[in-house]
């Protein structure tokens, strides 16, 4: 830590940083900040600075009262969007009580718990992100600024440029990006991250909404994680791509198995599909999340798992034979809005719950769901998943595995926060019942 805080405080002098934005999370996945001076990093960085802990209560602010930022020597970026001269550079925050213990409210603590937990048992957990957004003219209305459709190029994807500047600025941070195109609705676009640790890949994310939105705004544009801003187009997704290694080996991959998925695998891809809808309202937490599943536009609506569609909620990607390290196995019902900390805590957790139990795994979907009929899926037993905030929020709050997972004071603030939402959307009237029902009613 010594070590790390000289490195800090001399880069920062050697790059003329004048300001630190310390970046923390609110229960929802929202980015808060504040600054402090270069004069002020040194003891930052081994006391902490006091803030307002209520802003980590998400939409339901509660009594005031102090907490400590403490920030993560790890973490330490310049902003490249912010003037060279008097610079600015950002560090992500572990939350502490003043009594310097972790706070249980907090997202990244969480995270680190449960990647512990994962530790003792041997294991690293490994994510990579697809993430899928929009780029609209402004922020009051979904006005595209192109018309492109999956993997066009110029001139229908007239973003381009705009792309390929979040992306050098990404790697200008530090980020590993795998690849970048157009996606399948109109002005909506995919950035894929290289996969990192689970805790790495999180601030990654949080970082990729930061630096997309300032690029927009650069541009004049604006940028959008909203999961499905436009009715009869595709939604964003964020598929995550996993794997769990123990000492440098993919416990994933076993070459004399089937798919060459390990016995350790189906059990990791069968506690998900158990315990999937328990954490839906993590993964996808806004009301606007559940429009995205609906048929016929590309996301799962049942828990299924396959080889090859699409509309399966888990995925086994194809892999090169003599790349065991590249087994892994995507998850496609998070959306690119998630707190991504409390929902690879989720993961995570309901995977290691089915390789503990060694929860026995259902043979692979053999045909797209999204053509077959209802009796045909009900006579496959297959679970749906939730269709709305509220109902994924019953499974949430009655799950004794999501509990011990995010514990109980964060699970309590989140659920306050979905409820305040919910009852705000109850009360409003939309534009779709003023059309269909003040004409005939």
């Amino acid at each position: 830590m010594e070590q790390d805080k000289e490195f800090i405080l001399r880069t920062a002098k050697d790059k003329n940083v004048k300001f630190i934005r310390l970046w923390f999370t609110d229960v929802l996945g929202l980015l808060k900040s504040f600054a402090i001076t270069i004069e002020e990093l040194e003891d930052a960085l081994v006391e902490g600075v006091r803030f307002d802990a209520s802003t980590l209560d998400g939409f339901i602010r509660t009594e005031e009262h102090e907490l400590l930022a403490l920030p993560d020597p790890s973490t330490f970026k310049l902003l490249p969007w912010r003037p060279q001269s008097d610079s600015v550079a950002r560090m992500f925050c572990d939350i502490y009580k003043p009594d310097m213990t972790p706070y249980e409210g907090d997202s990244r603590y969480i995270l680190k718990k449960n990647l512990k937990r994962a530790a003792e048992k041997g294991f690293t957990f490994y994510t990579g992100p697809e993430i899928e957004f929009f780029f609209f003219k402004n922020q009051t209305s979904t006005e595209v600024i192109d018309t492109g459709g999956y993997f066009d190029l110029t001139p229908l994807d007239s973003a381009s440029d705009f792309r390929r500047q979040t992306v050098l600025t990404l790697e200008s941070m530090g980020m590993d990006i795998l690849s970048s195109h157009h996606e399948g609705a109109n002005s909506q676009h995919e950035i894929d991250l290289r996969h990192e640790d689970a805790l790495t890949t999180a601030d990654n994310i949080m970082t990729f909404r930061v630096v997309t939105k300032e690029i927009a705004q650069k541009n004049s544009i604006y940028a959008s994680f909203m999961p499905k801003p436009i009715a009869n187009q595709n939604g964003s997704g964020m598929h995550i791509h996993m794997s769990l290694f123990k000492d440098e080996e993919n416990i994933f991959y076993d070459k004399t198995k089937d798919f060459n998925l390990s016995d350790d695998a189906k059990y990791f891809i069968a506690g998900i599909l158990k315990h999937c809808n328990e954490f839906f309202a993590v993964t996808n937490q806004w009301i606007n999340s559940y429009k995205r599943f609906v048929y016929g536009f590309e996301a799962p609506t049942f828990a299924s798992w396959s080889t090859g569609f699409n509309s399966s909620l888990i995925r086994i990607p194809e892999m090169r034979k003599d790349r065991s390290k590249s087994m892994r196995i995507e998850l496609r019902n998070p959306d690119p809005s998630c707190n991504p900390y409390l929902a690879f805590s989720a993961i995570i957790s309901a995977g290691l719950e089915g390789i503990e139990k060694k929860y026995k795994l259902a043979p692979p979907l053999h045909k797209n769901i999204s053509n077959l009929s209802l009796s045909e899926i009900a006579d496959m037993n297959i679970l749906p998943l939730p269709t709305h905030l509220s109902e994924a929020l019953t499974y949430f709050k009655n799950s004794e595995l999501m509990k011990n997972t995010l514990g109980e004071l964060l699970m309590n603030k989140f659920i306050e926060n979905k409820k305040h939402e919910l009852f705000e959307f109850n009360r409003h009237v939309t534009d779709f019942e003023i059309s269909k029902y003040l004409p005939i009613l």
